[in-house]
């Protein structure tokens, strides 16, 4: 996802939020509805999120340190979880509350009547237009995926975020006219306490989605399939380069990914060879891969004996496979050793 597409989806969604949370709040003050209560602190906690996302974005530029070596990228992964956790506590459970004391006191709406129905009528059109906006830019990176895969599996977290926020927005204004047109039908406030606990319901199940989901981004995801697909096909592109022993991933940002890889070699080859064939593959692996920008490689010899030895003792609950009888050579005792560096170092 490009930087200026998620910007320009949080800026109109910001833009929208703040002149929604407005109308709303006066709606609140001349009818005293619950549901407009709700909606107001919905709208003013949606705003103070898209201010997160565009801080994270912006904090997430800043350039490599010593300390942290490898860039500030996954700030924009700690924001987008930071307004999963106001949604729900900001908006979601004060909605819940407020629908609980609007229930044990119900009220009609006795002056203004017309102002809700006109407020929310209106926040529809100024959400709308963000969730629009929020659609378009996401349908630009989507590609063929679905909008749940895209929600899950997208390594940028800001647009999955604008569209749940935008998504509920909609909802919850329609939540919200529910219950002010029910109150105002049978004039009986208990309809509006209702539709203020159905918001908060509402707000409470997207902020979970959007913890778990940007749960997992701050954890660290590797690249996706079909990037790992190109990758190797990169590595193994060049005949010098006989097979991938193993390799990981790990995004650093949703803008920087992480490949480490072992590779193995021919006996026969110089450390020059091998040292060409190395930075030929890094090539190549930039070329399929824009985001890959660190990439450390590590040669090794491939012994199908070894790593058969390998597989069994990183399978204890597996029976090994007993091995052809051999004339032991002077290294042999080591190898079992040194294959278990061989896997302590894929952690990096």
């Amino acid at each position: 996802m490009s930087a200026s597409g998620g910007s320009k989806a949080i800026v109109a969604a910001l833009v929208a939020n703040l002149g929604i949370a407005v109308t709303k709040f006066i709606a609140f003050l001349l009818t005293g509805s619950s549901s407009m209560l709700a909606e107001s602190i919905h709208s003013v906690a949606d705003s103070g999120n898209q201010g997160l996302l565009l801080v994270g974005g912006r904090r997430a530029r800043r350039a490599a340190t010593p300390e942290h070596p490898f860039g500030y990228g996954r700030e924009r992964y700690i924001y987008a979880f930071i307004v999963a956790i106001v949604l729900f506590s900001v908006g979601g459970l004060f909605a819940l509350y407020e629908g609980w004391h609007k229930l044990q006191d119900p009220h009609p709406i006795d002056e203004w009547q017309w102002v809700p129905v006109v407020v929310l009528l209106a926040a529809i059109g100024m959400e709308s237009f963000s969730f629009r906006t929020a659609i378009v830019e996401s349908n630009h990176v989507r590609g063929d995926q679905s909008w749940v895969q895209f929600i899950r599996h997208a390594k940028a977290p800001e647009l999955p975020v604008v569209l749940l926020e935008d998504l509920g927005a909609l909802v919850g204004l329609v939540l919200a006219l529910f219950g002010v047109g029910l109150t105002l039908a049978t004039d009986d406030g208990t309809w509006d306490g209702v539709g203020t606990i159905c918001i908060g319901v509402l707000l409470v199940v997207i902020a979970v989605v959007l913890a778990l989901e940007t749960k997992s981004l701050v954890l660290g995801e590797g690249a996706t399939p079909d990037a790992v697909r190109r990758i190797e096909a990169a590595l193994l592109a060049d005949d010098a380069v006989e097979r991938v022993i193993h390799m990981k991933t790990l995004h650093l940002g949703p803008d920087e990914l992480l490949v480490a890889a072992k590779i193995a070699v021919r006996h026969d080859d110089s450390a020059a060879d091998v040292a060409r064939a190395i930075d030929a593959a890094e090539s190549r692996i930039r070329d399929v891969e824009p985001l890959a920008r660190a990439i450390y490689i590590e040669p090794d010899i491939w012994s199908a004996d070894r790593a058969q030895r390998g597989a069994s003792s990183a399978s204890p609950a597996t029976p090994a496979t007993p091995a052809t009888p051999a004339t032991p050579a002077p290294a042999a005792p080591a190898a079992p050793a040194a294959h278990e560096d061989d896997r302590s170092d894929s952690g990096g």
